[in-house]
């Protein structure tokens, strides 16, 4: 299990933000996963999380799509590529799985449950803060194309039908496109 001490190691004590208990006790995810936001917290990732924003209503407020809900836990802006847009990461009620919102609704998979995600975040994130090649890819391409292979088949191993396809499934597709 991820621990808020292993997240900040890598992301900075400054990017980590634990959930209120208050906040998160009444939403409608298992309370394990609820637990999770509270002592372990979410992570700012570079190009995923510009910054945590957990909701604090007691019903889901990140609208999809296909008309649900979700609990809101990030959001971010890819910095001032289109401005207006919001990409964010919300937990879906009942079965806490989470999902990546794009901006215009579409929720694409993103990890089974709430435990999981974070734990595909530290992995994700620790492994891109101690790479050579990935700190600096422009020169080695190559290098950087097999290390993100190497590191899509770890992180599959953690949760695997969070690699259950490409188009709808947000791992797969953003360790496909990380160097562009």
């Amino acid at each position: 299990m991820t621990t808020f001490d292993e997240l900040t190691a890598w992301a900075g004590l400054g990017n980590v933000t634990r959930a209120e208990a208050a906040v998160v006790s009444g939403w409608q995810v298992p309370e394990e996963q609820r637990r999770l936001l509270v002592d372990v917290g979410i992570p700012v990732v570079d190009q995923l999380i510009e910054y945590v924003s957990i909701q604090e209503e007691a019903d889901p407020a990140l609208r999809t799509s296909v008309g649900t809900s979700l609990y809101l836990l990030t959001r971010n802006h890819h910095g001032d590529l289109v401005p207006g847009l919001q990409w964010s990461f919300g937990v879906e009620p009942g079965t806490g799985a989470v999902h990546y919102v794009l901006p215009q609704g579409e929720a694409w998979f993103a990890n089974s449950s709430i435990g999981l995600w974070l734990r595909t975040l530290h992995h994700y994130g620790r492994h891109v803060r101690d790479s050579e090649v990935l700190g600096a890819p422009d020169d080695r391409e190559d290098e950087a194309l097999a290390e993100l292979r190497m590191l899509a088949d770890e992180l599959k191993k953690i949760d695997p039908p969070a690699f259950g396809g490409y188009h709808g499934f947000i791992w797969a597709e953003f360790l496909d496109r990380w160097l562009w």
